[in-house]
């Protein structure tokens, strides 16, 4: 096999690792950003003193 041929099978293939790498640190980033802002939103969403009465009167 040609020397040049397997040195340009290499660059590929390290090439499109480090694009599925890249790739894969956005989506963790994004994940983490949007599991942040869930958190935040039930953090908000929680109301202790609601519920914790019924008012009844006839």
């Amino acid at each position: 096999m040609d020397i040049a041929a397997v040195a340009t099978a290499l660059k590929s293939a390290s090439i499109g690792n480090a694009i599925s790498l890249a790739v894969t640190k956005k989506v963790m980033d994004t994940q983490k950003e949007a599991g942040a802002q869930v958190v935040e939103l039930l953090e908000k969403s929680v109301q202790p003193h609601l519920g914790s009465r019924i008012d009844v009167r006839l």
